[in-house]
């Protein structure tokens, strides 16, 4: 059972407990750097700093990130001489990172089935080589991952289309690609258009499918203050969530000391999974047929299809909202009065809405809702899309997506003299379906875990395994270095806390956090080790060996990490004064049109899209699965075995199930089971030894850990348009072992 609050004694506790395992001294010296004007931005969550930063401007699971990158555990050529990767291959995630830091470039050796250290430039020399040997430069596949920077990915996509593809599966495909496709036809933009101030002036705010308790700790602080000043917080997740309940600022002395709990969500419903969509769309036709006064001078002027779209609306019966979003209409109706007396209302969402065969539905209904009363486009209103990685965002506005606009590469040519490619390229499953038919052999991984990120383990495993080369540039030791192509590179990189020391001298890195927020990042801790280098200067070692230096001086850009941000001001709109703005503690505002009620959509307007309530038939005995994170993992990395908030300690193959389905299934928490995927491929996938634990949870519903239960999504099984993994709706069947 969950606790009743997130924070308190037990987050500093826990706090201590990381520090302590990993390096104390060490990362108490530098957490006060992290999140400070000067210093350098948590590696976590993208969760944005405020104007004036606090002296601890960081949360339990940013300190969880940070001893994770202090610490003085090293995955060295020792760790790798002394086990073989097959061994490795049975090793829990958890042990894979807990080896700690890696020290230098490593390549595989089949002979001796080990990762021997490889110098740097033959390191470079084998990637060129390879990439050289393909028939086709869409043969080649460049992920990136959110913690990149905006300086790193803008040379690693150059790099990429200077080599002719655009094959640029990153982060975002897994995550809030649902979002980007979703509000990029609704509003012009797949941004979020509310900034923090916004969160001072809401009347209302909307918390749809997130757990910020452990996904966006400093989430919470500003959910407390809106919350204390009497703003209505409505919480619609399936599960009941420590975070969304209560909250104790573990950096309030007062709240600490007298252990008093925040209330946080004025509201908590529980939809069925899957049942946002028919929720929202249930308090919208509330809100018609009440006659509440909408915003309709805003609606004329700002927007299009509102009369088609109302249209739908009433056309859908009260029967099945309640059938698919499983709540009762007194709780619909009570969240829809709340948006009717509300003047100013946030929206808020998370992977519980991307994650699903109809998520780009589930942000539009979450736009409609919020056009209903032009909640966009003025204070402390508007869509917050929370990211989860701290510069996810950063890295699609440099470039790193598999559809450009025509009018970025034009300039991106006009700026290197090279002609770009104009064919899309893969998002991250269709990076998989090539690599399984053998249409793309070399793969490389700027920062990440790919092979546990994806879907479709066994499925992905293979296709890796299949690759002529793969190459991760990294910090730890990860899964996706054990699952390796034919040959394979470990790139060692900095970290953010650290120096990253160029020609010129120290440098800083920039980052845009949830809400086009562009600040400067600067480490100040010694590399754990000499032999690591940035994550440009391993780019431009690539590039030099690929390309040499005739149209591109990779050199002068890596000497001084201004020059790469004086290109991406040359290409890229917005970034006028790059240099000179990030010199401002708190960096600048990237310019949002719909924030400004410029729309550019097909339209020309906010647009009101109409899209069918989708049905979900499940037979007798199956359940809606949800994967989700625990309280000690970031995305794929595992801190440690516990998730304190839900009661968990020591493990991580629980189910978490309803009261009554347990005793329905005949199980108990002594059990063990084995869970059944049914994918629309018609492939039934299993993991087993899962134990049942009981939970507040809606009837037929489940939720279990990633990535264990990654190999139950079929590959197939995608967000429409979007192509995000369903992680969060998995139809299964349980059986007791």
């Amino acid at each position: 059972m969950s606790k009743e609050y997130a924070g308190g004694w037990g987050a500093l506790k826990s706090s201590m407990k990381f520090m302590q395992r990993e390096a104390f001294a060490k990362s108490a010296k530098t957490l006060f750097k992290m999140n400070q004007p000067k210093g350098f931005d948590c590696p976590g969550c993208a969760w944005p700093d405020p104007k004036e930063t606090s002296m601890s401007e960081f949360c339990e699971n940013g300190v969880k990130a940070l001893t994770y990158e202090t610490t003085k555990k090293r995955a060295s050529s020792a760790t790798f001489m002394n086990h073989t990767v097959t061994e490795m291959q049975s090793w829990s995630d958890f042990k894979l990172e807990d080896q700690g830091r890696l020290t230098e470039p490593f390549v595989y050796n089949d002979l001796s089935d080990k990762y021997e250290p490889i110098s740097w430039d033959d390191a470079f020399a084998i990637i060129a080589k390879e990439l050289k040997a393909l028939d086709n430069p869409d043969e080649a596949l460049f992920y990136t991952s959110g913690r990149t920077s905006n300086e790193a990915a803008f040379l690693y996509q150059l790099m990429g289309r200077m080599y002719g593809t655009n094959n640029f599966p990153d982060c975002s495909n897994l995550c809030h690609e649902s979002t980007g496709v979703g509000m990029g036809e609704s509003v012009g933009i797949g941004k979020g258009t509310v900034l923090l101030d916004d969160f001072e002036k809401a009347d209302a705010i909307y918390v749809f499918g997130q757990n910020p308790g452990t996904n966006h700790p400093r989430m919470l602080a500003e959910l407390q203050t809106a919350a204390k000043r009497g703003c209505k917080i409505l919480s619609f997740n399936p599960l009941v969530e420590a975070g969304l309940k209560g909250f104790i600022h573990p950096q309030d002395p007062v709240g600490m000391g007298l252990n008093k709990v925040s209330p946080i969500s004025s509201h908590y419903y529980q939809p069925l999974i899957g049942g946002d969509l028919a929720a929202i769309r249930g308090m919208i036709k509330h809100l018609f047929e009440s006659g509440v006064k909408l915003d309709e001078a805003f609606i004329e002027e700002h927007c299009s299809g509102f009369d088609e779209y109302k249209a739908l609306v009433e056309s859908v019966s009260w029967e099945e909202i309640l059938r698919e979003s499983g709540l009762p209409k007194a709780q619909i109706i009570e969240a829809a009065e709340v948006y009717a007396n509300s003047d100013r209302v946030i929206a808020c969402w998370a992977m519980g809405l991307t994650q699903h065969r109809h998520g780009v539905a589930n942000i539009q209904e979450v736009i409609n809702l919020l056009l209903l009363k032009g909640n966009i486009g003025r204070e402390g209103a508007g869509a917050c899309p929370v990211r989860g990685h701290s510069n996810v965002q950063g890295d699609r506005t440099v470039g790193i997506t598999e559809f450009p606009k025509e009018d970025f590469l034009v300039k991106l040519e006009q700026e290197f003299d090279f002609t770009a490619p104009r064919k899309h390229g893969l998002s991250a499953v269709h990076a998989i379906e090539a690599m399984e038919k053998g249409e793309a052999k070399v793969f490389v991984g700027m920062g990440g875990n790919f092979a546990s990120a994806t879907p479709d383990t066994e499925k992905t495993f293979k296709a890796m395994q299949s690759c002529e080369l793969t190459v991760h540039v990294s910090t730890h030791l990860n899964r996706s270095h054990v699952i390796h192509g034919k040959k394979a590179l470990i790139l060692p990189c900095i970290g953010r806390s650290e120096k990253d020391l160029q020609a010129s001298g120290l440098q800083s890195v920039t980052v845009e956090d949830s809400m086009s927020m562009v600040h400067a990042s600067t480490g100040s801790n010694e590399p754990a080790s000499t032999s690591l280098k940035s994550e440009p200067a391993i780019v431009a070692g690539i590039s030099k060996a690929l390309f040499g230096s005739e149209k591109v001086d990779w050199d002068g850009l890596i000497a001084n990490y201004a020059n790469i941000r004086n290109k991406i001001e040359a290409v890229i709109p917005g970034f006028d004064q790059y240099n000179k703005k990030i010199q401002v503690p708190g960096g600048f505002h990237l310019r949002n049109s719909a924030r400004l009620r410029e729309w550019k959509t097909a339209t020309d307007k906010a647009r009101f899209i109409s899209n069918e309530l989708p049905a979900h038939n499940l037979e007798e005995g199956q359940l809606r699965l949800m994967t989700m994170r625990s309280h000690d993992q970031y995305n794929t990395t595992i801190y440690g075995m516990d998730d304190r908030y839900r009661g968990i300690k020591n493990e991580r193959k629980v189910i978490f199930l309803n009261e009554t389905d347990m005793k329905n299934f005949g199980l108990t928490e002594s059990d063990s089971v084995r869970i059944t995927s049914y994918a629309s491929d018609g492939v039934q996938r299993s993991v087993e030894g899962f134990r049942p634990v009981k939970y507040d949870i809606p009837q037929n519903c489940a939720g279990a850990y990633f990535p264990e239960t990654n190999p139950l999504v079929g590959l197939s099984d995608h967000a429409k348009r979007s192509f995000t993994p369903m992680s969060k709706f998995i139809v299964v069947r349980l059986e007791k072992l």
